[in-house]
């Protein structure tokens, strides 16, 4: 084999255009596959060719015969050299040349004879051949950042005209410049088959972003689909420049959990060895990057760093803060307590921030922490407090019971609205719940749920006559009893008609007062109408000069009218 350079492979593309540009055809074929060679493209027709004959251009000025046909005979192959059975002739006069190699890359003539006229009709052949794959050897094990380093060889085998490789990374094109890419290139030619194969060499200096990059080599070949390599990867080596303490833990990190200290150096490979500084303790770690802090408390909030083994200098920092939350209630428990006492509650709370309280009783919300100054049977029940701090939360209740004797708040009588019985209610409080009894018997007995130390009875009953009704509530701890009167319902009826009658008399009365009012209120607005009249009239005469005797018959109508007024008033 010999080396063919690449000026030799552009000196044959060159010659081979200018052929086409001199005007002589030009037929491409392929490689190992059958070539038509055309004569004359059919310009004559068949019956008018006396003779077919095909040659080839053997170089130096000589020719070597392949075929001949004559008018109505058959081909006679005359070729005894590299075509011998490789050649046929196709119906329309074309050279049919099968298995095609480089060695074919050479002048075909056709030549006819018509009647008494020979023409001849060159054609140059060039044969081409894809490569036969493409892959990269030699591959790296490793690239370093900032060092230029063989990455890798591109193989493309078996190729007319020889391939060219372009180095690729993620897609994108890598041109030489000298510096971070350099690329060497070398054809090498079979001498049996004449096909080249390219080889190129990439050196390359990596850098960080390349980790994980892909690399790859291609050609795009004259006939045929772009060729891309398998991609590659390559790891990158790289000094340790950042470090970062993470601590694993969960949310929030409270009294008693587990915390991972873990120190992330960006290098690669990454150091496996580390250095933890545990708040002035020193503790050195070998293949592994963690440290696990079990049961920690509050001691344990502070600063931790972590640091290279290699290089102490480089080393990086965490604060740690543990959540904590105590509270502690006072009095708790079961609480029993006698009305009108006072209970002091206290609630402390020590927690690492601010806290929310939230106050239920009988697990409904208060407004703000109770109170109890003057104790009352209404406050007893269960309290729970509720401190919360983030995702922390404590609880803490009492169950508050107020004993005492039973006191009657309230006694009243309500009559049906149809008048047939009377209803008594009987209001009291105390703890624990008091017994209610009458001094009388009655019916549908009836008794509220005894709710925060408060109860109610009541009773139905019919009095024939008046008489006194008394409540009694009791229970260990003593009782109380209060009386109310009952009419009977006879005296109810009696009193409602005295109360009518009196309302009848009292609208009588009524309607006098108003007329004689109304007769008095009309006898002044006469006698004032009167007095504005004559005060007018005698403004009047005075003017004028004459005598008021035209006036004196109207004074006396109007005292007339003044007088009878007056007496339908005293009537």
């Amino acid at each position: 084999m010999h080396l063919l350079s690449a000026s030799c492979v552009c000196a044959l593309l060159i010659t081979v255009l200018l052929r086409q540009v001199s005007g002589l055809e030009t037929v491409i074929g392929l490689y190992g596959e059958t070539l038509e060679i055309p004569c004359n493209n059919g310009a004559i027709k068949a019956e008018n060719v006396m003779i077919t004959k095909w040659k080839y251009d053997k170089g130096e000025g000589l020719s070597g015969d392949l075929l001949v046909k004559r008018k109505n005979q058959n081909v006679s192959i005359s070729a005894t050299d590299e075509y011998h059975g490789r050649v046929s002739l196709a119906a329309n006069s074309s050279l049919l040349l099968s298995a095609a190699k480089l060695t074919d890359q050479r002048t075909f003539t056709c030549m006819l004879v018509v009647d008494a006229d020979i023409t001849e009709y060159p054609v140059n052949v060039v044969i081409y051949k894809t490569p036969a794959d493409l892959e990269i050897s030699d591959k790296a094990e490793e690239l370093e950042i900032g060092k230029l380093t063989k990455l890798g060889t591109c193989v493309a085998r078996d190729a007319n005209p020889a391939a060219n490789i372009t180095w690729l990374k993620n897609n994108k094109p890598l041109v030489a410049d000298g510096k971070g890419v350099s690329i060497q290139v070398s054809v090498q030619v079979d001498p049996d088959t004449g096909l080249s194969t390219t080889t190129s060499t990439l050196e390359y200096s990596a850098e960080k972003e390349d980790t994980d990059a892909q690399f790859t080599c291609s050609t795009q070949h004259t006939v045929g689909e772009e060729l891309v390599s398998s991609p590659v990867i390559f790891t990158i080596t790289y000094s340790t420049e950042n470090v970062v303490l993470q601590v694993i833990a969960q949310e929030p990190l409270v009294e008693g959990d587990n915390v991972t200290l873990k120190c992330v150096a960006d290098g690669n490979p990454a150091p496996t060895s580390f250095n933890f500084h545990l708040k002035g303790e020193l503790v050195k770690v070998e293949d592994t990057d963690t440290y696990t802090i079990t049961n920690v408390s509050r001691d344990t909030s502070g600063e931790y760093k972590c640091s290279l083994i290699d290089d102490p200098t480089m080393e990086a920092s965490k604060d740690i803060a543990v959540k904590y939350l105590d509270i502690n209630l006072s009095p708790s428990g079961n609480i029993v307590k006698s009305a009108n006492e006072t209970l002091d509650l206290t609630l402390q709370i020590d927690a690492s921030g601010e806290s929310k309280i939230l106050w239920t009783k009988d697990n409904v919300k208060l407004d703000k922490q109770p109170k109890f100054t003057k104790l009352t049977y209404s406050d007893s029940g269960r309290y729970e407090c509720e401190v919360t701090m983030g995702l922390l939360s404590r609880k803490a209740s009492f169950e508050l019971l107020v004993e005492g004797a039973p006191v009657i708040s309230k006694l009243v009588k309500q009559r049906s609205v149809d008048g047939t019985h009377k209803v008594l209610i009987c209001e009291a409080e105390g703890s624990p719940k008091p017994a209610v009894s009458w001094s009388i018997n009655g019916t549908s007995l009836d008794e509220s749920p005894f709710v925060n130390g408060k109860i109610t009875h009541k009773i139905t009953v019919v009095p024939t006559a008046n008489l006194t009704v008394s409540c009694t509530v009791s229970n260990e701890f003593g009782a109380d009893t209060r009386a109310i009167n009952v009419s009977s319902l006879f005296e109810d009826v009696r009193v409602k008609v005295d109360k009518q009658d009196q309302l009848d008399d009292s609208d009588q009365t009524k309607l006098v007062v108003g007329v004689v009012v109304g007769l008095l209120v009309a006898t002044l607005v006469i006698g004032l109408a009167y007095w504005v009249y004559m005060k007018k009239s005698k403004q009047g005469s005075w003017k004028t000069g004459e005598k008021e005797s035209g006036s004196s018959e109207e004074e006396k109508k109007l005292e007339e009218k003044v007088e009878e007024n007056s007496q339908k008033a005293e009537v």
